[in-house]
C-alpha cells in the first residue's frame, strides 16, 4: 500500500549532521518503497533533490537561527506548528511522522484535529539533550515540569521508533511507555555510498582536499590521519579530542587530526593554536553530506567522543561502512553500533581517549583489520532498506482498516546524488 506521509522536522533541515541524516535517509528509503513524503521544517537548511520540503517563515528577531537549544526555538516551533496544521489540511496525509519531541507534540495536535495516526521518531531524551547543551539546569525550577511534559509526549503516539537499542529500556523504565508501543528502527547507512578506499585513493583525496577552499590540507604523505565528523560543540567532545590530540602529538606521533563540521570552527581553531597543535589539527569546515564519503577517505582512524549518554550518534555508522576503526567514548549508543569491535574510552577521560587512538596509529594492520570487521557489521546489521520495511510495517498495522491504492515500486529509486 502506498501512503502519504507528513514528516515533521523541528530543525533546520537539511543540515549535514545527526538527526538530519536519519530524516533524509528514511525519506529516501520510503520513497524507494513507493510512498509519498512531505517534510515540514524550519526556514533555514539546504534543499535537496528528490525531496518535497515545506518551510515555515523565519522568526523576525532571529533570522539566522540553525541549531541547538535556545529560547528562540520556541518562536520557530510556534510558526512550525501553524505550518504543520496547514500542510496536514492541504497535503492530506495518511500518517503523521514526528521527529524529536517537538515534532511529536506538533504531530499530536495535527493527529487530533485531522484524525490521523501518529508515530514518533525518538532520538534521545528531550530534557537530557537540554542538559547536555547546558540550556537546562537539572536542579532548576523548570526541570521537573519539562520532564513531565516529555513523559506525556512519549505516551501520545501509536508507535515510538527508537534509533538505538538501549532507548527501549529508557522509555520503559524511566518514562513508563508500554513495550508494545516501542519499535526498534535502528539508524542505518548506505554501504554503497560509504565504502572503504584504497591507499592510492586515500592519497589522491588528501592531495585534492582544501581547507576552507583556501589551502591544501597539507598532510605529509604516509602520515596517519584521525578523522572526526559532526557538530563542533563541547558536548560532542571536541575539546576532549583536542586535548587527546595534544597528548598524542607531544609524545612524538606524526599523526594529523582532521576535524570536520560546524558551527564554531573558529573557536576550536583558536584553541588549537593556544595548545600549539594547529599545524597538525586541521578544520575543513562544514562538509556537505554528498561529499562526506570522500572526506572520510582522508582518514585511517575515526573518533566519536560524544559525551551525551542519550542522543544518537549516526556518524559512527558512516565510519563503520567506510571501513574505519572507531575509538569512542563508552556509552550505550556506541556499544549498540560497535559491539565488541569498537575501541572504548571512559566517557570524558582524555587520557583514555588518547590511549585508545595511539595503538591504532602505531599498528596500521590491526587498524585495517578492525575496520574490516566494522564494515562487515554495518552490512549485516544496519541497512536502510531493512529499516524502511520495518517503518512500512508499522504504518500498515495502523492503517490496515483503510483501503489504499496498490503501491508501485520504481525501478530506479531516487537517491540524493541523482
Amino acid at each position: 500500500m502506498a501512503y502519504r506521509i507528513l514528516m515533521i522536522a523541528p530543525t533546520s533541515f537539511f543540515g549535514d549532521y545527526g538527526c538530519h541524516v536519519r530524516i533524509l535517509e528514511e525519506t529516501l528509503a520510503l520513497q524507494k518503497l513507493g510512498h509519498t513524503v512531505r517534510i515540514v521544517t524550519y526556514p533555514r537548511g539546504r534543499d535537496l533533490p528528490n525531496l518535497d520540503i515545506e518551510r515555515t517563515m523565519p522568526i523576525p528577531w532571529r533570522v539566522n537561527y540553525e541549531v541547538g537549544s535556545s529560547r528562540h526555538k520556541l518562536g520557530l516551533d510556534i510558526f512550525l506548528t501553524t505550518r504543520v496544521l496547514r500542510a496536514a489540511r492541504r497535503f492530506k496525509p495518511d500518517i503523521l511522522h514526528g521527529h524529536l519531541h517537538e515534532g511529536a507534540l506538533m504531530g499530536w495536535l495535527a493527529a487530533k484535529m485531522f484524525r490521523k495516526p501518529l508515530v514518533f521518531d525518538f532520538q534521545g531524551s528531550l530534557t537530557g539533550e537540554m542538559v547536555d547543551h547546558r540550556f537546562l539546569n537539572p536542579r532548576g525550577f523548570f526541570y521537573k515540569p519539562l520532564r513531565a511534559l516529555e513523559q506525556w509526549i512519549d505516551h501520545q503516539p501509536s508507535y515510538i521508533f527508537t534509533s538505538a537499542a538501549y532507548q527501549r529500556d529508557l522509555l520503559e523504565q524511566e518514562y513508563h511507555v508500554p513495550s508494545q508501543n516501542i519499535l526498534h528502527i535502528p539508524d542505518a547507512v548506505n554501504p554503497e555510498w560509504f565504502r572503504p578506499w584504497s591507499d592510492h585513493e586515500r592519497a589522491e583525496f588528501r592531495a585534492k582536499k582544501f581547507d576552507l577552499k583556501v589551502r591544501k590540507l597539507g598532510i605529509v604523505a604516509g602520515s596517519p590521519v584521525v578523522v572526526y565528523l559532526g557538530l563542533l560543540a563541547d558536548y560532542q567532545g571536541v575539546e576532549h579530542l583536542l586535548q587527546a590530540a595534544q597528548k598524542i602529538l607531544q609524545r612524538g606521533s606524526d599523526a594529523y587530526f582532521v576535524i570536520m563540521g560546524y558551527p564554531g570552527a573558529e573557536k576550536y581553531i583558536a584553541r588549537a593554536h593556544e595548545m600549539g597543535i594547529a599545524q597538525r589539527v586541521l578544520f575543513p569546515g562544514r562538509i556537505p553530506y554528498e561529499e562526506i564519503a570522500q572526506w572520510l577517505a582522508v582518514g585511517n582512524i575515526a573518533v566519536a567522543p560524544k559525551l551525551s549518554q542519550s542522543e544518537g550518534n549516526g556518524k559512527i555508522l558512516n565510519y563503520m561502512a567506510s571501513g574505519l576503526p572507531v575509538v569512542a567514548f563508552d556509552n550505550p549508543v556506541a556499544r549498540d553500533y560497535l559491539d565488541d569491535d569498537g575501541v572504548y574510552a571512559k566517557s570524558g577521560d582524555v587520557d583514555a581517549l588518547a590511549r585508545g587512538i595511539e595503538p591504532l596509529l602505531a599498528n596500521r594492520d590491526v587498524a585495517k583489520e578492525l575496520g574490516k570487521k566494522l564494515r562487515a557489521r554495518a552490512l549485516e546489521k544496519f541497512s536502510w532498506d531493512v529499516s524502511a520495511r520495518k517503518i512500512e510495517a508499522a504504518y500498515d498495522s495502523l492503517l490496515a482498516t483503510t483501503p489504499r491504492v496498490a503501491k508501485e515500486t520504481p525501478a530506479n529509486a531516487p537517491r540524493l546524488t541523482d
